[in-house]
């Protein structure tokens, strides 16, 4: 498993659907050239919600259990396959080894909860006024539902998604990024193969499509498909949401996160800092839950940052398949020069900037490695509330913990947030009402959150959205409410007569 090629092969993707089409799938690592991927057309795209919303008509009225047996199989093929499919994203995406084959771990065990949420699609008796009657709620699938995806998690998004939505008895119809159509094609060629040895599952029931804007508005504006969940940045959120509310179909949103760590003066400093240079600088600062916002402190501050430059300047920076290294590249030079705008901007703004510039240019001239960058702040100005995808750590610093509180909050996102103290109040305050206004709000952990079952989603402009939780499912299924009336009379609603 040398080279792409035999990547994609052991993968079992077709040599033909790589070779002779007219998007170009190149690595960050080196900018080389992996395939070249043919595109749908629009009138493609909606044969593949057609062939969805037929597979979905069909697996509906498969038990639920049944429908978990085929995400399980899925589970296993990703286990057999995680090496093969883990490198490829580290090739596509430019992840480490370990995070790379870690997004995998995560489908899989995504599958796992998936399996078991199969057996827990259910509904409750509802307390009825009326005499010899009974009212339950049941849940339905919904029928299609499109999932659009980013580079920066391109097959762990889907498999949120997927999973849970198969489970729930849709279909799935997925228009991944443009940057990252290998991985995509690689977990379609795997759920074909979980299909196969699942035997009667129903064609269409996954269909993914490759291409631009114009796929992405045709699975957006289908009145076929029932629910869109996307993930990506908040100007893509602001034209889905609208698009998709116009003819009442539903939303999934998870966009971005501008997430914060707050360090109280009890913090333990050594747990704090390497919470801290995982959630800055992993995946090279483009991950949804990267921390971006650092508000220490003036008792620690010091000491904290001083620690921080430390470990800045010495993480390995360089191909991601190198096992050593901790930091690969941007995914490309849009990204870059969006990083070197912010940091001009932080400098304009009375920052004070280390790091941030371009690396190993002359080994990598098609690639765009950078190194990590801090940025102390005198406040929480306009470049540090726009949230950029780059490494870029703002630092700032508070007396009265109200102060820090206001700062966490003061930004338009709300996906993760953290807190490192060893004060109880503190703690407390922080995940209760009065405290972080995110999805997600973290003590002594740092702004990681995707866990399973967990609460994967944010609030204000990171929308809102829910893929993970106890109840989870529900957003891929329709709620209707049963009345019956096992007695032999006809009473009415709050003790109406009517025609006696």
């Amino acid at each position: 498993m040398d080279t792409p090629q035999d990547i994609l092969r052991a993968l079992g993707l077709n040599a033909a659907a790589l070779t002779g089409g007219t998007l170009t799938a190149r690595s960050p690592i080196d900018g080389a050239e992996l395939a070249q991927v043919h595109e749908h057309t629009v009138a493609q795209a909606h044969s593949a919600i057609t062939r969805a919303r037929q597979a979905s008509l069909a697996w509906r009225d498969v038990p639920a259990p049944r429908r978990g047996e085929l995400i399980r199989l899925l589970g296993e093929t990703l286990r057999e396959n995680k090496t093969a499919l883990g490198r490829l994203v580290s090739l596509e995406a430019g992840k480490i080894v370990a995070e790379g084959e870690g997004e995998v771990q995560e489908m899989i065990d995504i599958c796992d909860f998936a399996v078991g949420l199969s057996r827990q699609l259910y509904g409750l008796t509802i307390a009825s006024e009326r005499p010899g009657h009974r009212m339950m709620e049941t849940w339905h699938p919904l029928g299609v539902i499109g999932v659009i995806s980013a580079f920066n998690f391109p097959v762990a998004v889907w498999s949120w998604n997927a999973a849970l939505a198969i489970v729930c008895g849709n279909a799935v119809v997925w228009k991944p990024s443009e940057k990252t159509p290998l991985t995509a094609l690689a977990c379609q060629a795997l759920f074909a193969q979980a299909m196969q040895r699942f035997g009667d599952a129903p064609a269409g029931l996954s269909e993914v499509l490759i291409g631009g804007r114009e796929i992405g508005e045709a699975l957006v504006d289908s009145h076929t498909v029932a629910l869109v969940s996307a993930t990506g940045s908040t100007r893509m959120g602001r034209q889905v949401g609208p698009r998709v509310a116009q003819r009442f179909g539903r939303v999934l949103l998870e966009l971005g996160g501008n997430n914060a760590i707050i360090v109280g003066p009890t913090a333990d400093l050594d747990m704090a800092a390497r919470g801290i240079v995982f959630g800055a600088i992993g995946t090279a600062g483009q991950r949804c839950t990267t921390t971006r916002r650092l508000i220490v402190h003036e008792s620690v501050a010091d000491a904290l940052v001083q620690r921080l430059h430390k470990a800045y300047a010495s993480a390995p920076i360089g191909n991601p398949l190198d096992s050593g290294n901790l930091v690969g590249p941007l995914i490309d030079r849009v990204s870059f020069d969006a990083m070197q705008d912010a940091l001009k901007a932080a400098r304009e703004q009375g920052g004070k900037v280390t790091g941030g510039e371009r690396v190993l240019a002359d080994e990598y001239p098609n690639a765009w490695y950078v190194r990590p960058a801090i940025a102390e702040m005198p406040g929480q100005t306009d470049v540090v509330c726009h949230e950029t995808f780059a490494p870029i750590l703002y630092v700032m610093r508070y007396k009265e913990f109200t102060d820090a509180l206001a700062l966490q909050n003061g930004v338009p996102q709300g996906l993760s947030s953290a807190i490192f103290t060893n004060d109880l109040r503190e703690a407390e305050t922080f995940l209760s009402a009065s405290g972080s206004d995110c999805g997600i709000a973290n003590v002594n952990i740092g702004t990681s959150g995707a866990e399973i079952g967990g609460a994967f989603g944010g609030e204000k402009e990171t929308g809102g959205g829910r893929e993970s939780g106890s109840d989870a499912w529900r957003n891929y299924m329709r709620r209707a409410t049963n009345t019956i009336n096992y007695s032999r009379n006809l009473p009415l609603a709050q003790g109406i007569k009517f025609g006696e």
